[in-house]
């Protein structure tokens, strides 16, 4: 039996690596509005929390409209040409699936990108759902997002746990009344989620799947 009925699992840096992608329409962005293009680094110091707010790393509040447009419409065109499965996401996915759990996507990427995505790497029919930026008025970590995701799944927050890679992650995760175990394969190192409270860390998905598959039932 299974130590968690549900897992709700961040996508960017979580899931897959789309670094590349969201690197390149932020170096195709920025020299627009006068900027140089960012380092990979400075990207990942910045994306995590939606792109409004991700944007607002690199520019002004009268600017970030105009920047997310046309960050949003590069990306678009490119969006499956750089992004992979991490190692482990396939198995841990494939093997939770197959006890039963409910698996769910949970980012704050738009909805409508990570479906692409989900359906290009082929786990969408491990999926219960996508759940993104736009689909509802919430973002990670507002509790209603949580909540929102819960009920659409049908799914009880005493048995679920988010698996992300940032403070975003833990904090939604806590806001929505369940843990959160974290990869050190995103935006964020280990002694950074732990000090946000994050319930466990772990290098990788590997690690963590044995840890999970290690975790008795209740």
């Amino acid at each position: 039996m299974p130590r968690f009925a549900t897992l709700l699992l961040d996508l960017d840096g979580t899931l897959v690596d789309a670094f590349t992608t969201i690197h390149r329409g932020y170096c195709h962005t920025l020299p627009h509005f006068g900027l140089p293009e960012p380092t990979m680094a400075e990207v990942r110091r910045a994306v995590g929390g939606g792109i409004h707010q991700a944007m607002g790393h690199f520019l002004p509040p009268e600017k970030i409209p105009a920047a997310v447009a046309m960050h949003v419409a590069f990306s678009d065109s490119i969006l499956l040409e750089d992004v992979v499965l991490l190692p482990g996401a396939m198995d841990l996915l494939r093997a939770q699936h197959a006890a039963g759990v409910c698996l769910a996507v949970f980012t704050n990427k738009r909805g409508e990108h990570a479906r692409r995505i989900c359906d290009h790497l082929g786990v969408t029919p491990l999926l219960r759902g996508v759940f993104g930026a736009r689909d509802t008025a919430w973002l990670k970590p507002q509790p209603e997002f949580a909540a929102h995701v819960l009920a659409q799944t049908g799914a009880r927050a005493d048995s679920t746990m988010l698996i992300g890679d940032s403070p975003f992650d833990v904090q939604a995760a806590h806001n929505g009344g369940f843990p959160c175990w974290a990869v050190t394969t995103g935006t964020h190192d280990a002694t950074e989620l732990r000090a946000a409270g994050a319930d466990a860390v772990f290098p990788d998905l590997v690690a963590l799947h044995r840890a999970l598959e290690a975790t008795p039932a209740p």
